[in-house]
């Protein structure tokens, strides 16, 4: 038996964001009285269809130290990361009458079998369900938790109807990952490149019996992996990625499947039968209460807010609800997102917030969670701009309930390009289109946005858009906007805030000499100068990219005819955000985004498989015939309840 430490436990701080102004719920303390001890019980294999057995650790409520008799809910995380990290769960959540299960997902750490991501996870995840139903200790009803892959499962888990599962919290969770999160409008988001060349964090580590060291047949070769892992700068910058030219080919599973992944453009079966491709199998989705969380910097965020909550709200009986904060991946327990800081009640105490939710659902306690709001947004903006000690930008905003998702008052307004590299809302006169150069071997660098599994590649979150020296990628500490391959288009000086709420789309219309090539779209934005900042700061708020043989959607690739203008659409992650008067709203054009996604090389060889590089030129139109704009989701300010924007201290 195990004894608690403090009454929290670390990995589960409990921080400033009440649950009472969360939820309106009575405190915790009223609703569970008594606290037990816990009884561990480590790595019990339970064996699956097929007679693989995956390792599983249970964690029981107990008294003197021996296990209580009796039935009790369980709470469930299957993961690749380690099983043992989600011991904070545990310690918060079986002292107030759970049981947690945790197990390493096939052909990770200490299970055994093959690691095909997700896919195996459908059965898998009913068959650990099934066993834990039929458990003594077990109450039958399951409750699931985990993000961002462990979010996956728990999609899984429903894609597969398992039984006793009846709530599910799914934060961050890889979802619809053809469409984004690992292909993105056809391209590749390198990230994942980043996550396999370190095997997902496993390689090298010491009580990993799978990934590396199971693939590995000498331990010459996983010392081979270690080092190919602390050079994944130098692999990005020399793709394709080819079979058995890297020490990658030492762990056979994950090399066929990042080859694959980053060979395979068209959506198809491979992605939608993927094993958490919720959109793709919303017949056979479990109908049970779900709440989902992402940030507006989460490198999941379109998945889980524009498609997730939105079709399964559409779809389903059972309780859905949504909350976003201003949060990057898995960081929803903080209150900035890289260099931008908010308000302190930005951070959400995760067990607590949890805890509410599978009282009500898996110990049936009327806490009012089934009344709130279904949905709770984070809305950034309106503060200072001064620079907190810790060298951040104070952005400010505030919290606020809605009853839908995307918000019904939303007056989607374009804001058209103009060639004098104006942003408006008034429709331009007829200009001759802008031709830049796109070079593949001198791309736009990646400055923050909406990634996650990053490594040493890039870094996640609001950035100022200018280069700084300890940067890889950057030579220099010019901004962005400086480059002859980024085309910007901003507003005037705003004149009263704009509360921008909802999805991003750019429509524009342009053509290239090439075969094939990638167009980008990144919303800034532009802070004035003021003494912290005598520059000013160009915030990143939102990109995307569409690579062009998809531009008339992902199903099937098409070549473009060199010098025909075609409409691309480019849809950005969802943001809230309140732009301040005083500030400028910008929008820029480019080609690259490296390495947030892998480079285009324009010569229209087959994905990851090109020997040519070929600099492009590329045309973006701006006349009346052919509207270039972004459609901006604004929200009339006399009906947001708050001052426009509000003041970053509510």
């Amino acid at each position: 038996m195990r004894m608690l430490k403090g009454k929290f436990a670390a990995g589960f701080p409990c921080l400033v964001f009440l649950l009472v102004v969360l939820t309106g719920c009575v405190p915790l303390g009223a609703q569970t009285d008594e606290r037990y001890g816990i009884d561990e019980s480590k790595n019990v294999m339970v064996a699956m269809r097929d007679g693989v057995k995956l390792a599983t650790d249970v964690y029981r409520p107990a008294r003197n130290g021996q296990p209580v008799e009796g039935k009790f809910p369980v709470l469930l995380m299957r993961t690749p990361y380690n099983k043992v990290d989600g011991v904070a769960i545990a310690d918060y959540f079986v002292p107030r009458g759970y049981v947690v299960v945790l197990q390493d997902v096939r052909g990770r750490y200490k299970s055994e079998g093959r690691w095909r991501p997700l896919v195996d996870d459908l059965n898998d995840g009913f068959d650990t369900a099934t066993w834990i139903g039929a458990q003594p200790w077990s109450a039958g009803k399951i409750g699931t938790m985990g993000s961002s892959y462990a979010g996956a499962t728990q999609h899984a888990l429903a894609i597969a109807n398992a039984p006793y599962v009846e709530a599910m919290i799914p934060r961050n969770a890889m979802s619809d990952f053809g469409r984004y999160g690992v292909r993105h409008n056809g391209a590749f988001e390198l990230r994942w490149f980043n996550w396999v060349f370190t095997l997902g964090n496993a390689t090298g580590t010491p009580n990993a019996t799978s990934a590396a060291a199971r693939a590995a047949s000498v331990l010459a070769a996983t010392t081979a992996l270690v080092d190919m892992g602390t050079q994944v700068r130098e692999y990005v910058r020399s793709l394709p990625l080819r079979p058995d030219t890297t020490p990658l080919k030492f762990a056979p599973d994950y090399e066929a499947w990042l080859i694959e992944a980053m060979s395979h453009g068209d959506y198809d079966a491979f992605w939608k039968d993927a094993g958490a491709s919720v959109v793709d199998h919303l017949t056979e989705y479990k109908d049970i209460p779900e709440y989902e969380t992402t940030g507006w910097y989460d490198s999941w965020g379109t998945q889980v807010a524009n498609l997730n909550y939105v079709e399964l709200r559409r779809t389903k009986k059972s309780l859905q609800r949504l909350i976003v904060g201003p949060w990057i991946h898995s960081n929803e327990n903080h209150s900035y997102a890289g260099e931008a800081q908010f308000t302190e009640d930005a951070a959400l105490d995760l067990s607590a917030f949890s805890l509410v939710w599978f009282d009500h659902w898996l110990k049936g306690i009327d806490n009012g969670v089934d009344r709130e709001p279904p949905v709770r947004i984070y809305v950034m903006g309106g503060g200072d701009a001064h620079k907190t000690p810790e060298g951040r930008i104070f952005v400010g905003g505030h919290w606020r309930d809605e009853q839908q998702w995307p918000l019904a008052r939303t007056a989607p307004t374009p804001y058209y390009l103009h060639a004098n590299g104006v942003l408006a809302p008034d429709k331009p006169a007829d200009s001759p289109p802008i031709t830049y150069l796109f070079d593949p071997r001198n791309p736009v660098p990646t400055l923050g946005g909406n990634v996650s599994s990053q490594g040493t590649l890039m870094f996640q979150g609001a950035a100022d858009q200018r280069c700084r020296l300890d940067f890889w990628l950057c030579s220099d500490t010019k901004p962005l906007s400086a480059r002859n391959d980024v085309l910007v288009f901003q507003t005037p000086p705003l004149t009263g805030d704009i509360e921008v709420t909802g999805r991003l789309i750019v429509k524009l219309w342009a053509a290239s000499n090439a075969l094939d090539t990638d167009f980008t779209a990144k919303l800034i934005d532009v802070y004035p100068p003021n003494a912290d900042f005598p520059a000013g700061v160009d915030l990143n708020i939102a990109d995307s990219i569409v690579r062009a043989r998809y531009r008339n959607g992902l199903g099937k690739a098409e070549l473009l005819q060199p010098g025909e203008p075609y409409e691309f659409t480019i849809e950005m992650y969802p943001t809230s955000l309140v732009f301040k008067r005083g500030h400028r709203i910008r929008l820029d054009i480019s080609s690259s985004n490296f390495p947030r996604f892998d480079i285009n090389p324009n010569t229209g060889e087959p994905l990851n498989n090109n020997r040519r590089w070929q600099v492009a030129e590329n045309t973006v139109y701006l006349d009346t015939k052919h509207l270039s704009q972004i459609i901006l989701p604004v929200i009339p300010a006399e009906k947001t309840g708050t001052s426009a924007g509000g003041s970053g201290e509510r």
